[in-house]
């Protein structure tokens, strides 16, 4: 990433950070990028051993490294960090670029219902939709295109992106952020079968979303059948991940893109859920529980449980299963090869049977 507050040396961004400097202070830094793209002038995270193999190859001008890292296998000027991720991101942030300004206000081509409640402080963007009866609290901006329907709240310094729809009645905590594509308050999945005919159930609950959560794009979150969808305070959740009617997460979870989430499943609190994992519905996942990548789950889990597998089970018997798996082909010619050995020690013994009986 280019520079856009000018250069400076690489002793200075030791201050900045709290690093520890290995090599020459004076190293002039222009901006931050990755260990295989970056240019002279730039210094780059190396994030862990398996970025090491990049180390030759690399025209970084300088490096962020942890305290474990072995200094001896490269003549680059060092930033050793504590926390590397941490004083990365800080030399990052000193880099820019800065966020663009967001003017309180509703602009002219807004829609803004007369009795919505709008902060002074707050910013509606060009193309927004406040219907009746909504409000928006202090710092928060609705950007280009958002959508706020009737009777929704949205609370302070909450960031909702181009396209984002915040559907009736559902409500934001504070400092809630929502990126483009994000849909809070569509109808829940309910249909009854009569006569071969699907019959929709009504959706008649809404969505409560706590303070500190932040969605990625694409999210869609369920209103509920009755009663709320309820996303707790701190939840993370990664692009395209569906979240169903009337489940509720703990506080701090961390949801990853394109898991799916079925109807009234409660998750505790900081439990992860990796990549595509499918969850069940009517199933409860205890505190502090990990689901694996892909996994799918069937049932309850106990608080601190790791799974993985479809379906899920503990991450020791799947990595057993796994190493099976992979042994399959030899086991089966292995099987196939004894198989003809019983056929033939019983061949012999039906031949020796006969040949006893002719005696």
């Amino acid at each position: 990433m280019a520079s856009h507050a000018g250069t400076t040396t690489l002793a200075q961004l030791a201050d900045l950070t709290g690093a520890t400097l290995r090599g020459d202070g004076e190293t002039a830094i222009a901006g931050v990028a990755g260990m295989r793209n970056a240019r002279e002038g730039e210094i780059a995270l190396l994030g862990g051993a398996r970025y090491i193999k990049h180390l030759a190859a690399t025209r970084a001008s300088a490096l962020v490294v942890g305290q474990d890292f072995d200094t001896s296998v490269t003549e680059l000027p060092l930033l050793i960090a504590e926390t590397p991720d941490a004083a990365f991101e800080a030399i990052a942030a000193r880099f820019g670029p800065e966020p663009a300004p967001v003017e309180p206000g509703i602009h002219p081509r807004a829609f803004v219902a007369p009795d919505a409640t709008v902060d002074p402080t707050a910013s509606v963007g060009a193309g927004c939709v406040v219907e009746a009866g909504a409000v928006i609290g202090p710092r928060t901006a609705l950007l280009p295109l958002a959508f706020v329907g009737r009777d929704a709240r949205v609370g302070a310094e909450c960031v909702l992106h181009p396209q984002v729809a915040v559907l009736e009645r559902c409500v934001l905590g504070d400092r809630v952020v929502l990126h483009s594509g994000t849909v809070v308050g569509a109808d829940g999945f309910g249909y009854d079968t009569v006569d071969g005919v699907h019959q929709k159930v009504p959706q008649r609950g809404i969505v409560e979303v706590g303070d500190d959560v932040e969605t990625g794009a694409n999210v869609t979150i369920d209103r509920a059948r009755f009663g709320r969808t309820v996303i707790g305070r701190g939840t993370k959740i990664d692009n395209l991940a569906q979240i169903a009617h009337n489940v509720s997460t703990g506080e701090h979870c961390l949801i990853v893109a394109q898991v799916g989430v079925a109807g009234s499943t409660s998750l505790g609190h900081h439990v992860v859920l990796a990549a595509q994992a499918g969850l069940v519905g009517h199933i409860h996942i205890g505190d502090g529980s990990i689901v694996g990548a892909k996994a799918g789950v069937p049932g309850d889990l106990e608080p601190g449980s790791i799974v993985l597998g479809a379906p899920a089970q503990d991450i020791r018997n799947e990595r057993r299963c796994m190493v099976l798996y992979q042994r399959l082909p030899d086991m089966a010619r292995q099987a196939k090869q004894l198989a003809k050995t019983i056929e033939s020690l019983e061949e012999r013994v039906r031949h020796l049977e006969g040949a006893s009986e002719d005696d």
